[in-house]
């Protein structure tokens, strides 16, 4: 390896650190609190941190643009609530909407900061409004991660939350949404048996 190529192996290195760092100072001023081990932290910073950890354990070699995306996927999402957003179906479209539209603008103007070029902006973009779910494998490994993540932090405190019909439905269409990877990695999660015959039901043909 010449010097000039470790030289840039190591400013990029640091640009990837310099953006994660300032994704997670953003998300670091969420005045929502999650507890974690006993301990109260920002309730999207600890998404942010579940998203990077299923991401190295389903894809370790992922694309840097992946990997940018899956830190900043919710980065500020409390700055915009869902209650400011009319009820019903078509409410919850237009917020879903305008959150990956926001989250690209707010992960964009920090990429760019950092020294991204506008085509890696552009990308982890794409990947955070999930443009061509399914016919992309890289905005489909995203959405593979945030369905894991949801499954393995947010089930235990959901399900109690609604009854057995709705949840199952619930857990169909998050079944549906994940690719044959994801799905296999589902199956594997550490879940409490209750969870685990919820999640394998959905996943039955029957389900």
């Amino acid at each position: 390896m010449s010097p000039e190529t470790s030289d840039t192996g190591i400013a990029d290195a640091e640009r990837l650190r310099e953006a994660l760092a300032r994704f997670d100072q953003a998300n670091a001023e969420d005045p929502n609190r999650e507890c974690v081990d006993g301990v109260e932290q920002p309730r999207e910073l600890v998404y942010a941190q579940r998203m990077t950890e299923a991401l190295e354990r389903i894809a370790p070699d992922a694309a840097e643009a992946v990997r940018l995306a899956a830190r900043c996927q919710h980065i500020r999402r409390w700055t915009v609530p869902r209650d400011t957003y009319p009820d019903g179906r078509d409410g919850y479209r237009r917020w879903r909407a305008d959150l990956a539209r926001f989250h690209a603008e707010t992960a964009g103007a920090i990429l760019r900061d950092v020294g991204y070029c506008d085509d890696t902006i552009a990308r982890v973009g794409a990947l955070l409004r999930k443009e061509r779910l399914k016919a992309d494998p890289e905005v489909q490994l995203l959405e593979d991660v945030a369905c894991l993540v949801f499954l393995q932090h947010y089930l235990p405190a959901f399900a109690p939350r609604h009854d057995e019909e709705k949840l199952a439905g619930i857990l169909r269409k998050t079944w549906r949404k994940m690719s044959a990877r994801g799905q296999t990695a589902a199956l594997r999660l550490d879940l409490a048996p209750s969870l685990r015959e919820l999640v394998k039901l959905a996943a039955s043909p029957q389900g």
